[in-house]
């Protein structure tokens, strides 16, 4: 747990610092919807991720609205703790509008993976097909694989004691996750939780080259070149160019 020091008030303050306006927006959605489930619990079958409901009935809004359903108090402070220690520091970084972006595609990527993998012959994919699947924890996940690429060497404390680098956490993360996944039944959705991983680790390596702006500078790259061909013009001079005027 880092300490933020604000530059207008000279103590000091535990966590990464007060939420923005859009933290707090992200929070309260989540806390307003657990209350809401809490006093209508059918909403739950209705807001849950449900793989079945989303292939046979196209109940499509349950790939967003599933990320703002919790099972429990514990289930969403828990949630909200990572969402207010890990956001905080990358919506400064990224910015609001890429953040809330970034936020939705590992979380909605998540839910439709998850659906893919209920799909597959094997057999805990025949009980993921039925799962009501709820919570924010695929957003969560793919917060933690963000920071842990920009962060990696940052230590954090495994369950409050033991002091670990945030690369290999995350890594024993997706290890548990995976395997999991594969072995386990139970009632956490580890094949989302392992999705949220794989979106975000996709999404940041792919914005990391923008195909439009590669486009782009192949076409100038192309254009400079042909230039270069039409007016006799030749990168270190031409290597038959022993005579050259200097100028």
């Amino acid at each position: 747990m880092s300490r933020y020091r604000s530059p207008y008030v000279s103590s000091y303050a535990l966590g990464p610092g007060p939420l923005s306006t859009m933290m707090k927006a992200l929070i309260g959605a989540n806390v307003g919807m657990f209350l809401l489930v809490s006093i209508f619990q059918s909403l739950q079958v209705w807001l849950g991720l449900i793989p079945e409901a989303v292939v046979r009935g196209f109940y499509v809004w349950q790939l967003v609205t599933y990320m703002f359903v919790h099972a429990g108090i514990f289930h969403l402070l828990f949630n909200m703790l990572v969402l207010w220690m890990i956001g905080t520091e990358l919506e400064r970084m990224w910015g609001m509008r890429y953040f809330l972006k970034f936020y939705f595609v590992t979380g909605i990527g998540a839910g439709v993976l998850t659906v893919l993998i209920s799909l597959l012959p094997f057999g805990f994919a025949a009980a993921l097909y039925h799962a009501v699947i709820i919570g924010a924890s695929g957003a969560i996940f793919g917060l933690l694989l963000a920071y842990a690429l920009y962060f990696p060497d940052r230590l954090i404390y495994m369950y409050f004691l033991f002091p670990i680098k945030v690369k290999y956490f995350v890594a024993i993360l997706g290890a548990i996750e995976l395997y999991s996944s594969l072995a386990v039944q139970s009632g956490v959705a580890s094949a989302t939780h392992l999705g949220g991983l794989i979106v975000g680790y996709l999404y940041l390596k792919g914005a990391r080259i923008d195909p439009i702006a590669e486009i782009k500078y192949r076409y100038i790259k192309w254009k400079v070149n042909r230039a270069r061909k039409k007016f006799d013009v030749y990168s270190g001079g031409r290597p038959d160019d022993w005579n050259r005027r200097v100028h």
